[in-house]
């Protein structure tokens, strides 16, 4: 199971929400590349980011931050918000991010996810599923739908979406551990044939062994490592060891 360790921009800086709630806003670092760096020094191989401020905007803001993360590092980049079209997802891999994540879009286009699959491949396309009391959220999480996540995870699978990011938005930024029956739920639904990385209230190593015993592809890691309550080292030790 790989760990990714995130990095969220808005207004140029490193920050944590809680709950999605833009009016939380924490700074949590100075220096984005510094950040990362230190994240490929503990043993990171991905690095998870979000343009807060594209999500908000429906286009992306701070990408020169994400393609320099690319260049300036080892990690491989994923990246999401404000993501909305085929132009930008084509702009982000052409200059080195190595996954793009489709949020809302994903609710409100999904032809947007048919072709990007199909026109740039499943390996470089992940779809956000972003729930609140089991429904989908969109749009920086500020709107709330009545579709359920297992059901768009699963239109999603027929359009050869094999990667998801997971969030349960109640837990997000709360450090109070991961939603294991959600997670589980999901793996059991879609049978295990796709991809899960779990992300949203992560705080101690037993959150990283949790979701390694449900069979996840990966966990993102955000407030807990920048908070201490949770070692990136010996998590990606756990996480990727056997």
């Amino acid at each position: 199971m790989i760990i990714l360790p995130a990095i969220d921009i808005k207004d140029g800086n490193c920050v944590r929400l809680f709950k999605g709630d833009f009016n939380t806003v924490e700074k949590v670092a100075d220096d984005y590349l510094t950040t990362a760096k230190s994240f490929e020094q503990a043993g990171a191989s991905w690095i998870h980011m979000v343009d807060l401020d594209g999500a908000k905007e429906g286009r992306p803001v701070n990408s020169v931050i994400y393609t320099d993360v690319a260049r300036e590092t080892g990690l491989k980049v994923e990246v999401g918000g404000g993501i909305r079209n085929m132009e930008t997802i084509e702009e982000y891999l052409s200059m080195g991010i190595s996954r793009v994540i489709i949020g809302s879009a994903a609710l409100k286009d999904p032809d947007l996810v048919k072709n990007a699959v199909k026109e740039f491949g499943s390996e470089k396309i992940a779809v956000g599923i972003d729930s609140k009391n089991n429904m989908v959220a969109a749009e920086g999480w500020l709107e709330e739908s009545n579709v359920n996540y297992i059901d768009l995870t699963k239109r999603m699978m027929e359009f050869g979406v094999k990667y998801f990011i997971v969030t349960d938005i109640s837990k997000d930024g709360t450090l109070t551990g991961v939603n294991g029956r959600q997670l589980e739920e999901l793996y059991s639904a879609t049978e295990g044939k796709c991809n899960i990385i779990a992300s949203g209230g992560v705080h101690t190593i037993e959150d990283i062994k949790l979701c390694k015993s449900l069979g996840l592809y990966g966990t993102i890691c955000g407030k807990s490592i920048y908070k201490g309550t949770l070692d990136l080292r010996e998590a990606v030790k756990i996480g990727e060891g056997e």
